[in-house]
């Protein structure tokens, strides 16, 4: 496990899930932490559990001026930012190509790709200006390949994925370790809606195949050591035999 006493960490979708259990591991091992959410109520009462090395704000990540705005409030709280986790995405809405609302499939858009570029973007600059800091992006083996129902989904990860190649390639030299995590299918209320939908094999896998979300959480915390460094602008994959025995999960 990382020590990381005094660092700081933004984390996106903190509300539950990955976000969640994240926020609780990395608070664990010393590191200030801001809960960001498009809903304050959750992020408030996770914040009060973990203590005063935590603060919330509601955050719709679609929108840049909102992300900037909660990086700035982050460093005149903690001093500093040294590592974003882009957690936040929507499965919604899960159909067709061809008959899915375009409104709806434009939001998916805007929250698990753009809502990963505003994060990048908000947070980079000011990780440079102090000499570094590592960007942790979730993706999703959805990110390349094509899932029925899922275009939405597909096409938003495959982008977030190219971001943190991107991100890497422009900003390596200055310190910034971009890498993104592909943890498997976890245990959320996210599988909770596409077993609902029933639409493609992911919604028929049993729920005691799905791994705890606690598992992400911790190959995240470990991502921010040198030993991920092997992975910068590339994925790790959480179905990956060698990695979950790194991590001591089984």
């Amino acid at each position: 496990m990382q020590d990381l006493f005094g660092k700081t960490v933004i984390i996106t979708g903190a509300s539950r899930g990955i976000g969640a259990a994240a926020a609780r591991v990395f608070a664990a091992q010393g590191a200030n932490v801001m809960l960001l959410a498009r809903t304050a109520d959750e992020i408030i009462a996770l914040a009060d559990e973990i203590g005063p090395n935590a603060m919330a704000a509601q955050c719709d990540v679609s929108q840049y001026d909102a992300l900037e705005a909660a990086v700035t409030a982050c460093t005149a709280r903690f001093g500093g930012l040294d590592v974003l986790i882009n957690n936040a995405s929507v499965i919604a809405p899960i159909s067709h190509l061809a008959s899915a609302d375009p409104d709806q499939w434009a939001t998916a858009i805007d929250i698990n790709l753009k809502g990963v570029f505003n994060g990048m973007r908000a947070a980079v600059p000011v990780m440079q200006r102090a000499g570094g800091g590592t960007v942790l992006t979730v993706s999703s083996g959805a990110a390349h390949y094509a899932v029925e129902a899922w275009s939405h989904y597909c096409a938003s990860k495959a982008g977030a994925a190219m971001l943190t190649k991107c991100l890497d390639h422009e900003a390596r030299a200055t310190g910034i370790r971009a890498i993104g995590l592909s943890p498997g299918t976890v245990a959320t209320q996210m599988q909770r809606d596409i077993r609902a939908s029933g639409i493609n094999p992911v919604s028929r896998l049993n729920w005691e195949d799905h791994i705890p979300a606690d598992w992400p959480a911790k190959a995240l915390l470990w991502m921010c050591g040198p030993e991920a460094d092997a992975w910068l602008g590339d994925e790790i994959s959480l179905r990956e035999p060698e990695i979950r025995s790194k991590l001591g999960l089984v």
